[in-house]
């Protein structure tokens, strides 16, 4: 076999199934009930329920199986429940010897009574099992104790049945995406499907993956954001947008980071970011009370609550509160940086300006982001490190844009779009001069010519879908809440 994972006896169990004509991998399956409606309908040994005494039909994995010679249990798994079998060699006199070429991790389908056990455990009393596929590498004893949890991941196929808990945490992902879309439908926002090659970079300040289009002969990039393309739309006069989108970005890997990522985009005509400030309280607050049937909820340990409204707290404010300086004085924020251990070399083409709030920025993220519990906004962040953002008409040096902040980790981003095309195109073009030169950018003149035809006054909220997700399932990694995160290829240190 392929892998050395495949157990001798039961590739000795797979062929004595097959000398004796049975297809171990058959073609077709079993017309079966899940197992969830047969719990929710099976009552007590006390109090029965409307299914005891009646046939029924599951399928899902054997975990286990104990044989006690002339009887066999064993618990059946499938997406909705748990459920034990018996066997009975009394109602399976034909079948009773072929028992022996079960293992625990085999697929089956079983008809039967449902019933009781003299113990009260609800029990399907099999008449007839069908080997749906057999399991040739043995389902570990104590997955959910393996010290290796990158295991876990690299073999998700196994963890969503051996681990306790797990199945769980993408079922309300899951139910968090449709309760998301049908949210944002409700309220006349259009779902749509933008690009994931990009011919330029853009979107956001993040270093790209870069491909190559054979036939064309140009290089390409995954997206880091679908931005620039949902406002095109908003010039379109699609007034109301969304998308569920997969972005990627070039960079580390973290319990809050993986370069493969999806995120709610929405912009919406006629609106601002308080207009985006509402939605995001009202979508989260819905979330909460439809996943979890309350707005408290626990994150790593410490309680949180998503009723609405959130608390509001400019940036500014919360820097000079952290550091003791303002966040425009250079020489006290380069002070501080020093203070912090903060060093950012230089980039060929970046003004002084630009590399103050660089600095400015990583001070923020060390000494701010870290006590930011809440659920909080950040409001109004300061114009060169929102490029993208309306001015605040009552003071230019800072932006209508938030953040939201829960567990010291940034849930959501948005702003007033800036729809000015001359200051977009200057805002672009010192974006471009101040990138990590080992990032490719260039302006993208054909949003700004999009602005040329006029945009309306919009907002937008970007909202990161897994990290939501972990708060939700009260999931300490971003790994927990990927099905298949991104992990180092096998055979590299």
């Amino acid at each position: 076999m392929t892998t050395e994972l495949v157990h001798p006896d039961r590739l000795q169990k797979l062929a004595a199934l097959r000398e004796a004509g049975v297809d171990p991998f058959p073609a077709r399956g079993v017309e079966n009930e899940p197992i969830a409606t047969l719990i929710a309908s099976g009552g007590t040994q006390a109090a029965p329920g409307a299914r005891i005494g009646t046939q029924a039909c599951i399928a899902g994995r054997l975990l286990a199986l104990r044989d006690f010679g002339k009887l066999m249990f064993a618990p059946v798994l499938d997406l909705t429940g748990k459920l034990q079998v018996g066997f009975q060699k009394a109602r399976l006199e034909s079948w009773w010897e072929r028992r022996k070429w079960l293992d625990g991790g085999d697929l089956v389908g079983v008809r039967g009574e449902l019933g009781h056990t003299q113990k009260g455990e609800l029990t399907l009393w099999a008449s007839e099992v069908v080997l749906l596929a057999k399991s040739l590498a043995p389902p570990p004893e104590k997955w959910h104790g393996l010290s290796d949890v990158e295991q876990r991941y690299r073999r998700r196929y196994v963890d969503l049945w051996a681990s306790e808990g797990v199945r769980a945490v993408f079922v309300l992902r899951s139910r968090m995406v449709s309760l998301v879309r049908r949210f944002l439908e409700a309220r006349g926002f259009l779902e749509v499907e933008t690009p994931t090659l990009h011919p330029i970079a853009g979107g956001a300040t993040a270093r790209p993956f870069v491909t190559h289009h054979n036939a064309l002969d140009a290089d390409f990039y995954l997206r880091i954001a679908p931005e620039l393309y949902l406002k095109r739309l908003i010039v379109g006069g699609l007034e109301r947008v969304f998308e569920v989108s997969r972005n990627f970005r070039n960079e580390g890997i973290s319990t809050r980071h993986n370069p493969e990522f999806t995120m709610l985009e929405l912009y919406q005509a006629q609106a601002d970011f308080r207009h985006m400030m509402a939605h995001t309280e009202e979508l989260l607050e819905h979330l909460a009370r439809e996943l979890l049937g309350r707005t408290q909820l626990e994150f790593r340990g410490k309680p949180y609550d998503l009723k609405a409204p959130f608390p509001r707290r400019r940036y500014d404010e919360l820097f000079r509160a952290a550091n003791g300086c303002e966040l425009h004085e250079r020489a006290a924020v380069a002070r501080r940086a020093q203070e912090l251990g903060i060093t950012l070399p230089p980039r060929p083409g970046a003004s002084a300006e630009a590399h103050h709030w660089a600095l400015a920025t990583e001070v923020f993220d060390h000494t701010v982001e870290p006590l930011l519990e809440g659920p909080m906004f950040v409001t109004h962040f300061p114009t060169p490190i929102s490029p993208l953002a309306k001015c605040d008409p009552a003071d230019a040096r800072f932006t209508e844009r938030f953040e939201l902040f829960l567990g010291g980790m940034e849930l959501a981003n948005a702003f007033s779009e800036l729809n000015d095309p001359e200051e977009q195109q200057r805002r672009f073009a010192e974006q471009v001069a101040s990138k990590d030169p080992e990032a490719p950018g260039e302006v993208d003149l054909d949003y700004v010519q999009a602005l040329e035809y006029g945009m309306p006054p919009t907002g937008g909220l970007g909202i990161g879908l897994d990290r939501l997700a972990m708060v939700l399932a009260n999931q300490d990694s971003i790994r927990d809440v990927l099905l298949f995160p991104t992990l180092r290829p096998l055979g590299k240190d």
